[in-house]
């Protein structure tokens, strides 16, 4: 499958949701549709990053992979990346970031308290989404089931991201106390993705739990190369400073994969990280004790290990055909992805 067509189909189901006609609510939805990357800061249209539309891509390949037609999917692949980019507005303001996708985030353009209102009114889109898997012919109880997986995924992700903003105050975070929280705040709504995809293409409930455990070593896999790259990724590629993630003192799973070892590469991180700030000097000094302990190796065969159990799920599965081997070779990219 060419994914151009019907990641422009998303595209399409989401636009349809996000329109007013009432002038005066017309900059609401004119702010999601900037951070969508459609708009620009002055709500006029532009040709923009709005991210690499992986989950809603995974959901209509599962889909097909299942033996269903994607066309039926197209309602839900826009909810769950409406649900994506509703978490992501909120990150945002939570994180303090001010730059996502190179451009600045919604909360820094127009404040705190319109970017919560918007990422909510998103939200409640996503769920007005799947209504419209009705329109496609899919039955209502299968639309319940839909929903339901969708509800307990935000869940997750609103759980996860509780935990992650803990850590913040923690040095003493164990890697399994990290693994947990990045299975709800990363592999959870990939995860969704894939089984959401599989249940609009199959009856057969042995099958679609298959896709979901593709979707959930997948997300682990994602989101450790997302922490890899938080570290030693290309600036220019990634749109952030390799920098910032030790800078803010971010625990990620190369930080504490060394803080674990308890030697000397352990203490001297520690001592660093519960200094007040770090400078330029502090990041090169980490960045060396991260290559002594073996960091990046360790983490990058770790996602690897992911990678390995999601590409079991697939083959657990029985499907064969091209929308099957897509998923595989997008989980072989995942880890040589560069942003």
């Amino acid at each position: 499958m060419d994914n151009r067509p019907w990641l422009r189909a998303v595209e399409e189901e989401m636009e349809a949701l996000l329109v007013s006609h009432d002038p005066g609510l017309r900059p609401f939805y004119g702010m999601m549709r900037y951070h969508l990357g459609w708009l620009d800061r002055h709500l006029e249209p532009v040709q923009s990053d709005g991210g690499k539309r992986i989950r809603p891509w995974l959901c209509l390949l599962t889909c097909v992979a299942a033996g269903g037609n994607p066309e039926r999917a197209l309602p839900a692949a826009a909810a769950i990346e409406l649900l994506h980019n509703f978490s992501l507005i909120h990150d945002d303001i939570e994180d303090n970031s001010r730059l996502r996708r190179h451009r600045e985030t919604v909360w820094a353009i127009w404040g705190i308290p319109q970017a919560i209102n918007v990422g909510d009114g998103m939200l409640m889109l996503s769920r007005l989404a799947l209504h419209r898997l009705r329109d496609r012919g899919v039955a209502a109880d299968r639309v319940l089931q839909v929903a339901r997986i969708l509800d307990d995924t935000c869940l997750r992700l609103c759980q996860g991201q509780y935990l992650d903003i803990s850590f913040e105050e923690r040095i003493d975070i164990t890697i399994e106390e990290y693994l947990f929280m990045i299975g709800g705040k990363s592999a959870s709504l990939i995860a969704a993705s894939a089984e959401i995809g599989a249940a609009l293409g199959t009856d057969d409930a042995a099958m679609v739990a298959a896709y979901r455990d593709f979707g959930w070593e997948l997300g682990m896999a994602f989101q450790m190369v997302d922490d890899i790259l938080g570290i030693w990724g290309d600036p220019a590629v990634t749109g952030k400073s390799a920098a910032s993630d030790i800078l803010s003192r971010k625990k990620t799973l190369p930080i504490l994969y060394t803080l674990a070892r308890g030697d000397d590469n352990s203490r001297a991180l520690q001592n660093l990280y519960a200094a007040p700030s770090l400078d330029e000097a502090d990041v090169a000094h980490v960045l060396a004790l991260l290559e002594r302990a073996g960091a990046l190796a360790d983490v990058r065969a770790r996602a690897e290990v992911h990678t390995g159990r999601a590409l079991a799920a697939l083959a657990r599965t029985g499907m064969e055909g091209p929308a099957q081997e897509q998923l595989r070779e997008i989980a072989r990219s995942f880890l040589t992805r560069a942003k």
